[in-house]
């Protein structure tokens, strides 16, 4: 961390991006799904959506803050398992954690052939995965609906076929192309 800049450091993008560490520290001590909860998980969620696009407007983009941007990642959802899963275990149907459990099977699957392939740990950014990505963080919002539970059963599917669509990705693709928007783009050179 020797060449590691004070610009790197600090930035916009940065403080967007430590909006959802913090976030995620206080909402260790907010009941789930209260007012406060939902305030603080808004702000999150909007960190996480425009951090990377205000460090590439504004040239800030630095190893510093993708790593921060993955902490703050791994720091909030875990912070959410560990708030939100009691209470999506009391409402959902056993047959949604099927459809979780398989989508989770696939995206390991998916993972696996990666190393295999690429002797590295690879995701890829498709379409279909920001989808799955917003719609998971959507959950909370769909338990104050009525629907909420064809609401999840419809993320989950999502998140099965975006899995299939990733394990496809690394079958067929010779090297590891993480902006690969989807199966049916061409391949990136």
């Amino acid at each position: 961390m020797s060449d590691l800049k004070k610009k790197d450091v600090l930035n916009v993008a940065n403080a967007v991006t430590s909006l959802r560490l913090f976030g995620a520290i206080a909402m260790i001590f907010i009941a789930p799904l209260s007012v406060a909860f939902y305030i603080v998980y808004t702000i999150c969620g909007l960190s996480d959506g425009i951090d990377g696009t205000i460090a590439r407007k504004m040239g800030t983009s630095s190893e510093f803050g993708a790593r921060l941007d993955s902490v703050s990642d791994i720091m909030f959802y875990a912070v959410m398992f560990i708030k939100l899963m009691p209470v999506l275990i009391e409402q959902m149907p056993v047959w949604i954690w099927y459809m979780v459990g398989a989508a989770l099977a696939i995206r390991l699957v998916a993972y696996g052939v990666a190393f295999l392939r690429y002797n590295r740990m690879a995701a890829i950014h498709t379409y279909l995965n920001k989808v799955t990505g917003a719609l998971v963080f959507l959950i909370p919002y769909f338990l104050l609906m009525q629907g909420y539970v064809t609401l999840c059963a419809f993320t989950a599917g999502v998140a099965i076929v975006a899995s299939f669509e990733e394990l496809l990705i690394h079958l067929v693709n010779r090297k590891y192309q993480t902006e690969r928007k989807s199966i049916f783009t061409a391949k990136v050179k």
